[in-house]
């Protein structure tokens, strides 16, 4: 009879209370040390590769171009996400999807979560409309993308986000918005306010800046194709490739791997939005939400297959030659010269 009860105590986060939530599952001791482990890893091997990326663009001089502030801010938000996001939700998912932290600390986490999901999906946008400037209208890209223009986007859409998360929080959390239409145990830390809520943040967060992007990036490929079969004819023909045509060819490649980001992104966020409509499994959401989780990770690795730079940056920084006199002025980009 004893084992009975604390078989079903077992079951809940907070036993002693009634409202307590249900574990969702429970994992054996090595699976616990594993998991804990495995995200410790993940978490320090985001931080780690973003604070790289970040270092390499803010130190190196010859960096400091707007599409690379635009990554730089891609990388903060991806750093921060690793930083606070993923050990919290790591231990959400190994303590059985309960939340033992209290409710300020799960409103700063829920915050944090739509903050710096929203920067990154703003940064992709911003991408995106950087790119069609450059491959659309290459003559006027000097023009209408300086880096002045290019901060003061980042800065508003870092403020939109930032006020967006607050808002949304309000909202749920004082305004009992999910009152009516989900019953919230004690112990969770999520926000559920139903399907209209969802569907409205879904609209905002994700259908908008998405239809944006991949809009921009039909036309991008389009023209990046016409750009690249003029090219090729002018090579075949033996005839002389001007600079301005090399120029394209660089801001096509440029524009692929950026583009490699964006659907990557895509590939995370689709089935995660989808998952809370059509699916009804826990653990379906759980897998599809962590493929959503790693995307911070990703960026980096992309960074490091396609530009030769992050590389050269990488070699500079792991042997501490950032530290020496002139080394920010040093031409990254070339490879001779380092």
């Amino acid at each position: 009879m004893a084992n009975e009860t604390e078989d079903h105590e077992s079951l809940y986060c907070f036993p002693a209370i009634n409202s307590s939530c249900i574990k969702s599952i429970e994992f054996s001791r090595h699976e616990y040390i594993i998991m804990y482990v495995f995200f410790s890893l993940l978490s320090a091997w985001t931080v780690f590769l973003n604070l790289v990326v970040i270092i390499s663009i803010s130190h190196f001089k010859k960096l400091h171009t707007p599409t690379n502030l635009i990554i730089l801010s891609l990388a903060v938000a991806d750093m921060l996400f690793g930083l606070f996001v993923i050990p919290l939700e790591a231990i959400t998912l190994i303590e059985a999807s309960c939340w033992y932290f209290g409710e300020p600390l799960c409103s700063l986490y829920l915050l944090a979560f739509t903050f710096l999901s929203t920067a990154s999906l703003s940064s992709l946008v911003l991408i995106a409309v950087d790119r069609y400037v450059a491959v659309c209208y290459p003559l006027h890209y000097p023009q209408k993308i300086t880096t002045t223009k290019t901060l003061i986007c980042i800065c508003l859409s870092w403020v939109f986000s930032f006020s967006y998360a607050l808002a949304m929080i309000i909202v749920y959390k004082y305004f009992n918005i999910n009152s009516s239409t989900v019953e919230v145990c004690y112990g969770d830390c999520a926000i559920s306010g139903g399907l209209p809520f969802f569907i409205a943040d879904a609209l905002i967060t994700f259908i908008f800046p998405c239809t944006i992007s991949l809009t921009l990036y039909m036309r991008i490929f389009y023209v990046v194709h016409q750009h690249v079969k003029v090219i090729n004819s002018l090579m075949k023909g033996g005839k002389c490739v001007t600079e301005g045509s090399l120029k394209r060819k660089s801001e096509s490649k440029a524009t692929l791997i950026l583009g490699i980001i964006v659907v990557v992104y895509m590939i995370g966020y689709v089935p995660y939005y989808t998952s809370y409509i059509a699916i009804n499994s826990a653990l379906a959401r759980t897998i599809l939400t962590w493929m959503w989780n790693i995307n911070p990770v990703l960026d980096p690795l992309i960074y490091a297959i396609f530009y030769p730079w992050f590389k050269r940056t990488v070699k500079q920084i792991l042997t501490l030659k950032i530290f020496q006199p002139g080394s920010s002025l040093v031409d990254i980009l070339t490879e001779h010269q380092l």
